[in-house]
Order: C-alpha cells, then structure tokens, then sequence
C-alpha cells in the first residue's frame, strides 16, 4: 500500500537532518520504520512514532572531504566519511534534472556490485535502509525526500562497508530451512557486540552455491526470506534483537532486485545467504523452544500490535513477516512482540 498523503516525504525530510548512527555504532532505524509503517497504510501514526524514537536521533555528522570519481575507493569504509558519502550520491542521483527524471536505478545498479561485498557493515543495516528506500521508490515514485532517502542508505553502506573474509565453505542442504539449521554457532557467542562476532564466523553451510539464473536466484533469495522469518518463532530468544536482521537482511536484498539489472541477481542471492547465516551463527540459542501464538490474527491486526509495541526491530520484522504472508510468518512477529521491550 502505497503512501499518498505525503506524510512519508514529510518524515524523511524530518529524519534527513540526523545522522544515520547515533552513539558512533548504533543505527538510526527510524527512516526504515516509518517507510514500514506508511507502506502498511499506518501513515497517521508516522509522526507520533517519531516522536517517541526522537530521542534516540543525533545530528548529521560534519563532513571530512568530497567524496569524488577519482577517490570513493580509499573512502570506502570509512566510517568518519559518512556525511562526505551521502552528499556524493544525492550529487549522483540528482544529474537527471528534474524529478522524477533521476537516474537512480543506474547509480543503484552500479553501485550495488561494489557495495555488495560490504553488506556485513553497521549489522547489515544499511542495505536494509537501501531495501526500503528501493520499495517506496517502486511503488510510489520519485519524489525528493525518497530520492535522498536512496542517497542517505547508500551513504551509509558505504561508509561502513566491512567484507566478510576467510569464511570456509561447509557442507550445505537442499532447502533455506535445513541450511540454517546447518549453521554452526561461533565461539564465545556471549562476547562481544556485532563486529567482534563477525570476525569469528569461520564457516558457513553452502546454500544454492550451484544457481546461476537469476529467476532460480529470486525464487531461492524468497524461500531463505521465509524460512528466516519462520525460524525466529521458534529461535528469537537467542537474542531478539540480532536474530531479526537474518530475516530482514535478505529481504531488503529481495526488495532490490527488481531495480537492479537481472545479472546482478545471482550474487545478490548469495551475499544475503551469507549475511542470514553469519547472523545465525552469531546469535542462534543452542535450543529451540516450541511456541503457540496466542489467537488468531489477521496480517493487518499483527501490523497494529507491532505498531502498539513500538519497538523498530518488531516493526520491521512484522514489516517482513507481511511480505511473507503466511500463518506462521505472522507468529514470527508476535513473537518479536513477547520478546522486545517496548518503544517507550
């Protein structure tokens, strides 16, 4: 459902004056909530949900030196030039003109193999704001909040665009669910935030190594969607924060791909296979526990309750749980919402 009151342009024009972290290392995850919440048709509720996160927002980092042609290599991953990024793509993005005339599916479809080896930085959080951005350009057009949005979610991969390396190749399984089952936990799981658990990920099961068309790239990127999203119902007490990103990772990546040229499809599929397993990895309990969702709602009821909830990570993986659409899906979210701690 696509947002027609123009609350979403107003939203983002609000949050583009704050920088994409806050505290040097945690994400602002406000301009993908509220691109969640108009894209869910709870557009009334965007204002009063930012002025509750409002407190967690800082202000747009100063810039360092123009990112330019000739220097993004050496600037790639540094996270101090994040404010220097941002303002490179919005100059990328705007040399079409007028709106609606910008040339932001070519500046996405040469960016992303670049970047795209990079999706382990800032907890995979900066694809997922450029899988929302992509979404509410699709549905909803061009317009310049939404085209900064794009600027601002590609800025930040940038800046904290961290490869993951050395990861041995282990044996796999036929389907997303039994590969994730697969997924050998790191040592010291209880130590250490993101980036130091990452660097412990040795290695992964091989999952759909052997695709190479890219309508099998799509079907298998929407199959590791689902099983991520089920899977959280039964393992999201690992850590109900982390464990969301091994669903919402790939599908930002799922949401990319019908901007992006067909031959970029087949690595996109496992770039996001790796980042759904590291997160795995990093975060699944050592046991299951079964669960019982309690009563029957519909999709747009579950919307309303993570909404209530307030939580940015519940909205997005209810966000995710609707792409996916079934009853289990939607168990997924209220489970997101027993485990997390309300926006207060």
């Amino acid at each position: 459902m696509n947002d027609t009151t123009g609350t979403l342009d107003e939203a983002l024009q609000r949050l583009h004056a704050s920088g994409p972290e806050r505290l040097g290392r945690l994400t602002n995850h406000a301009p993908m909530a509220v691109e969640a919440l108009a894209a869910r048709g709870q557009s009334r509720a965007v204002h009063r949900w930012l002025d509750l996160y409002a407190p967690k927002l800082e202000e747009f980092p100063a810039a360092v030196e123009p990112v330019t042609d000739a220097n993004w290599a050496s600037a790639l991953g540094d996270t101090r030039r994040a404010a220097d990024w941002i303002a490179y793509f919005r100059r990328e993005i705007g040399k079409g003109g007028e709106i609606g005339e910008q040339p932001w599916r070519e500046v996405l479809a040469l960016w992303w193999p670049r970047l795209l080896p990079g999706l382990y930085g800032g907890s995979s959080h900066p694809v997922i704001r450029v899988g929302h951005a992509v979404r509410t350009l699709e549905e909803g057009g061009a317009t310049g909040p939404r085209l900064d949005e794009l600027a601002h979610g590609l800025g930040y991969w940038a800046a904290r665009h961290h490869p993951l390396t050395g990861v041995a190749v282990l044996p796999g399984a036929d389907s997303a669910a039994d590969a994730l089952e697969a997924v050998p936990p790191i040592a010291n799981r209880a130590d250490g935030g993101f980036p130091t658990r990452l660097g412990r990920v040795e290695g992964l099961p091989a999952w759909a190594a052997e695709v190479d068309a890219p309508e099998e790239a799509r079907r298998r990127l929407t199959e590791l969607v689902r099983a991520a999203t089920h899977r959280y119902a039964t393992h999201g007490h690992g850590d109900e924060t982390m464990l969301v990103h091994a669903a919402t990772a790939p599908n930002a990546v799922l949401r990319a791909l019908p901007a992006l040229p067909r031959a970029l499809w087949v690595p996109s599929l496992h770039a996001a296979w790796t980042a759904s397993a590291a997160v795995t990895a990093m975060y699944a309990p050592d046991e299951p526990v079964a669960y019982t969702r309690p009563g029957t709602f519909t999709a747009e009821e579950v919307f309303e309750r993570a909404l209530a909830h307030g939580d940015e990570h519940v909205i997005k993986l209810t966000d995710t749980a609707l792409d996916v659409g079934d009853e289990q899906a939607l168990a997924a979210a209220l489970r997101a919402i027993e485990l997390s701690e309300p926006l207060a």
